[in-house]
């Protein structure tokens, strides 16, 4: 029928534009506050000037829209199914005979497109520029050891170095990295030890090296320094800060990767032996996104829906909102028991919104059936 496909398009461009309109207030509200969290921290560092500072919110930008999507799809959605239900276009519609899941049809549908492109289209943007954005807080805004990477099995790490000279610098390549139990081994190891100005001071050439705590053991290694022979082979030894934890937790975060290229990394973590709960978890949740955004528009109809006349309409909106904040802060305590290994990722990710989604069609049919 004619009328039905053109009022689902009305009520779909309405949604649309309010979970627009949402997303944005949204984001600039925390991009605001961001900001504010990287002046603070900047405070502190000359090198770190406001041009710079305001780069770095700008670059998280998509990161932030990422996190905030389903609960800008709950406030839109709240908003659009409250206006047209105090302009009574719904409830004519309703008295024309087209059903609530004829209403809800179509803004069901823009948000499961809104989740899809974001998880498609936005996650790859969001992956570049936040890794950008990191880059510049660990070049100019942190302390202590550098940015560390895991590429094509090899291994790159930049480090403090205090055994030549006071704030020296050690860069370490690896040709491999694997950790078996709590022994991380690396083979083909090269270390450049720098001082000031990026001065170079001393090469290790090593054919093994173990983290041990509180240094890296190289074995079979030979030292080279400016101006003098080779050392014949032997075992050295570098002080490092370092612990296996902190280098699990210093290769490429989740959020730094699309999720195009995450089931790719995550087969080179495990083949290297390291954890993967925390990569799993972030591509299972960016999978899930489309149902969270089509959980969120369902919860919002059921809570703005409410006919103007039979009262308490305040009361509806906020319990909606309380109640879509509630799913969402459920997502996040639920991917943090993903990350410990309490919950496998798959259920972590997908439980919180198959469970809302539930409850909001329930909601939905004691409104309508009664």
């Amino acid at each position: 029928m004619r009328f039905p496909s053109t009022l689902s398009s009305y009520f779909a461009r309405q949604f649309l534009f309010a979970v627009i309109a949402a997303l944005a207030g949204l984001t600039g509200l925390g991009s605001l506050f961001d900001l504010i969290d990287l002046l603070r921290r900047a405070a502190s560092r000359p090198k770190a000037t406001f041009g710079l500072v305001s780069e770095m919110a700008a670059l998280r930008l998509p990161w932030l829209m990422m996190q905030i999507l389903p609960f800008a799809v709950l406030l839109g959605g709240i908003y659009a199914f409250w206006r047209l239900t105090r302009s009574s276009e719904l409830v004519v519609a309703r008295a024309a005979g087209v059903s609530i899941w004829q209403i809800l049809g179509a803004p069901f549908l823009v948000a499961l497109s809104i989740g899809a492109l974001a998880t498609a289209v936005i996650s790859p943007i969001s992956s570049v520029t936040y890794a950008r954005a990191t880059a510049l807080d660990n070049a100019y805004l942190r302390v202590g050891a550098g940015p560390l990477s895991l590429n094509g099995g090899q291994l790159w790490l930049r480090q403090s170095d205090n055994g030549l000279i006071p704030d020296g610098v050690a860069i370490i390549h690896a040709a491999g990295v694997s950790v078996h139990g709590r022994v991380l081994r690396a083979r083909q190891v090269s270390v450049f030890r720098l001082g000031r100005q990026d001065r170079l001071l001393e090469r290790i050439q090593a054919r093994q090296g173990t983290l041990l705590p509180g240094a890296w053991l190289f074995t079979g290694a030979r030292t080279l320094e400016p101006g003098h022979l080779p050392s014949p082979p032997g075992t050295v030894q570098m002080p490092t800060d370092l612990t296996i934890a902190r280098v699990q937790e210093s290769f490429a975060s989740p959020d730094a990767l699309s999720v195009w290229e995450l089931p790719g990394f995550i087969g080179l973590l495990a083949r290297s032996g390291f954890s993967t709960v925390a990569h799993r978890l972030y591509f299972q949740t960016l999978l899930a996104l489309p149902l969270l955004c089509g959980t969120m528009s369902l919860v919002a109809a059921g809570f703005s829906m409410r006919p103007a006349r039979r009262g308490r309409v305040s009361e509806m909106l906020l319990s909606g909102a309380a109640a879509g904040f509630a799913l969402f802060i459920i997502s996040k305590v639920a991917a943090e028991y993903g990350k410990s290994g309490a919950l496998p990722p798959l259920l972590a990710a997908w439980a919180p919104a198959a469970a809302g989604l539930m409850l909001a069609l329930a909601l939905l049919l004691h409104l309508e059936d009664g």
